[in-house]
């Protein structure tokens, strides 16, 4: 379902458990509504993780112990292969299985209300009805590869929502997107035939992060080209005996032809992850990256945040000007840092 997003932090919200709730207690009581249905709770908890708001920190916390359990599910490729509606029909598909789903739907623009979508997006909006689906835009804010930066903690939000399966829609500017591997559990680049760039784009980067190969439009002219271009780069590519081989899926995802097939080859992917440890490992190496994606922001915002704030212009005048090299610039800058901590 997709819902209105509260914008107002929790704090400045009506306090659902008295006047003397601390921010852990709304942030508990705001999971707990979540997890029991409630998508404007959700809305919210997901706006924190947007806005970097400061409740965000016991929110985190409370989540921590709750996740896990979900498969995410993220969906690459160059823009106009049909990702929107591909994702539209493995909602779909994963509803008709019983289980809940949510879509991260990653725009270059600003997150979308309720109101108009991007694209050929609008046809999610046929499951915008079912109380087990939640779909959720988020906005990208300029940062490269295809994924907002708050995608991993949105994600931890939703896991604990209770959504069996996560999909990750990117926001398709080709090469870029590679950043979608770090993040998902299986990865599915999607390609069409007619698109001179498709195949190029998976020779330079995409080619590597791809789980299943999905070659949407197969109603196509080309189709088959197409599929044989990638079997060939598949076989040139070096894989050990054990390696995971991508398979490749033909679909027609606006008449839902192939979607069946293209959730058992995923299904076997998320196996062999299990079988072969390859699953704890990525998530483990998911868990790095947001701690270290973590750590980076906040030492730029004690950077930009150091005692009378003109310590980082000055230096960075000093740099433009020749007089000072950006190494040494830097070291000034995080010796500065420390001497204010240790006040």
């Amino acid at each position: 379902m997709t819902s209105v997003a509260d914008k107002r932090p929790l704090a400045t919200r009506p306090d659902p458990g008295g006047a003397g709730s601390t921010a852990a207690e709304q942030a508990r009581e705001a999971i707990e509504r979540a997890r029991a249905g409630d998508p404007r709770a959700l809305a919210r908890l997901i706006s924190l993780v947007e806005n970097a708001a400061p409740e965000l920190r016991p929110v985190a916390k409370a989540l921590a112990p709750l996740g896990g359990q979900a498969r995410v599910i993220g969906l690459t490729g160059a823009p106009g292969v049909g990702k929107s509606t591909v994702t539209a029909a493995l909602v779909a598909a994963y509803r008709e299985r019983g289980q809940r789903v949510a879509v991260l739907a990653v725009d270059p623009t600003s997150p979308f209300t309720g109101g108009a979508l991007l694209g050929d997006r609008v046809r999610m909006q046929d499951h915008a009805t079912d109380p087990d689906v939640f779909i959720r835009s988020m906005a990208t804010r300029g940062h490269l590869g295809g994924l907002s930066q708050a995608a991993p903690q949105a994600l931890r939000v939703l896991d604990a929502a209770g959504f069996a399966v996560l999909l990750v829609e990117t926001v398709g500017v080709g090469q870029a997107e590679v950043e979608i591997a770090s993040l998902a559990d299986t990865t599915l680049v999607t390609v069409a035939p007619g698109m001179g760039d498709a195949i190029q784009a998976a020779k330079a980067g995409i080619l590597e992060v791809a789980d299943v190969f999905v070659v949407n439009k197969a109603d196509k002219p080309g189709a088959q080209e197409t599929v044989r271009d990638l079997r060939s780069m598949i076989a040139m590519a070096r894989r050990g005996t054990d390696d995971w081989k991508p398979p490749i899926v033909t679909t027609v995802a606006i008449k839902a032809e192939g979607i069946g097939e293209l959730v058992v080859k995923v299904d076997a992917h998320w196996s062999w992850l299990g079988s072969s440890g390859q699953g704890e490992a990525r998530r483990r190496a998911r868990a790095r990256e947001e701690i270290a994606a973590i750590a980076v922001a906040e030492l730029r915002r004690r950077a930009g945040g150091l005692p009378g704030d003109s310590r980082l212009d000055d230096l960075a005048g000093q740099v433009a000007e020749g007089k000072l090299d950006p190494f040494t610039a830097a070291d000034e800058l995080v010796a500065a840092d420390a001497a204010a901590q240790d006040l």
